[in-house]
């Protein structure tokens, strides 16, 4: 059958690799990527997550070495979560604010290591330190949101005078970014920047990161303070807020089953966007390449690059450091 004439045919734009690429919208890079870490409360040692093929907690001696791996792979952004022993924790979270902490002597030792070599955000929450596992202080079952903000506060000052360059309160408490943004102030820290969890779901792609953190709530559950995931107005309610309260970053977690959230935040504000490519996703991934049903290159290269067409400036991935060893996107 042949086809009438038609001066449209948008195939020509797809013959060949060459122009494919000529006219790609979107691109993606290894720049735009930021590589979580999970920092045990040691000197030394390092412990794989079963959930998480792939990704280890690491104590500061390993950290280091794999950070180096990291930067000849072309990652010089990473994010820093810390772990502490189930006797340090208390039901304030008290070793949160410690100069002591996991974080506060990973960020010491990555800082004297590599200097400005690396762009370090560090997690600023309560829930690895508390008993209960919530994201802020307790009370009769019931997260109480103002009397969490100074503990977060102290927490924010207590990294960045470990020498933390970017901030990142992923609590979602109420208020939580003018009270870090003023304790830092106050400590003299004006020039460290906040990248605030301004939209965080109450989502349940997040198991294996509670498992490699051990901070999953003892118990209910962070309805009452993360976002309903039928919710999307909200979403820009939340971000504006935080931009207003001094955000000089946001983010939108998760981000797969967010993409729609994504592209209406980054519309709705000027302010640099990331996206967080949760532990859930992460390892969906992982156990369909594993058992042979998904050609793991070129997903992890789909969804990488979807989320940057959302609209994320940057994205949180785990996958970053096999992405590039493996040369499925470039430096």
């Amino acid at each position: 059958m042949t086809l009438p004439h038609q001066a449209q045919r948008p195939r020509r734009l797809r013959a060949t690799a060459i122009i494919r690429d000529a006219v790609a919208q979107t691109r993606l890079r290894g720049e735009q990527l930021i590589q979580p870490h999970f920092c045990l409360p040691t000197e030394s040692g390092s412990e794989p997550i079963e959930s998480m093929p792939g990704i280890y907690r690491h104590g500061t001696k390993e950290m280091l070495m794999q950070i180096a791996k990291d930067l000849s792979l072309g990652i010089n952004k990473i994010l820093l979560f810390g772990l502490t022993t189930d006797q340090m924790k208390d039901e304030h979270g008290s070793q949160s604010g410690d100069k002591d902490s996991a974080v506060t002597k990973a960020v010491s030792a990555i800082k004297a290591e590599f200097g400005d070599e690396v762009l370090l955000l560090t997690d600023v929450c309560l829930c690895a330190y508390t008993s209960h596992g919530h994201c802020g202080l307790l009370e009769d079952g019931v997260v109480l949101n103002d009397e969490s903000l100074g503990p977060l506060a102290a927490m924010a000052v207590a990294h960045a005078d470990a020498g933390a360059d970017i901030l990142a309160p992923s609590d979602m408490m109420d208020g939580r970014v003018a009270a870090i943004r003023d304790g830092l102030d106050a400590a003299g820290h004006k020039e460290v920047a906040l990248l605030s969890y301004a939209v965080k779901y109450a989502s349940a792609w997040y198991g294996p990161f509670r498992d490699a953190a051990n901070s999953a709530p003892g118990e209910g559950d962070r309805k009452t303070y993360q976002m309903d995931p039928r919710n999307s107005d909200e979403a820009l309610r939340e971000a504006l807020l935080d931009e207003a309260e001094g955000a000089d970053m946001l983010m939108v977690k998760p981000a797969l089953s967010y993409l729609d959230v994504i592209q209406s935040v980054k519309q709705a504000t000027p302010l640099p966007l990331v996206a967080y490519n949760v532990s859930g996703e992460y390892s969906a991934v992982k156990a369909g390449a594993e058992r042979g049903w998904l050609d793991e290159a070129s997903v992890v290269t789909e969804t990488l690059t979807s989320i940057a067409r959302a609209g994320a400036d940057m994205t949180i991935t785990y996958h970053a450091r096999e992405a590039l060893k493996e040369g499925w996107i470039e430096k």
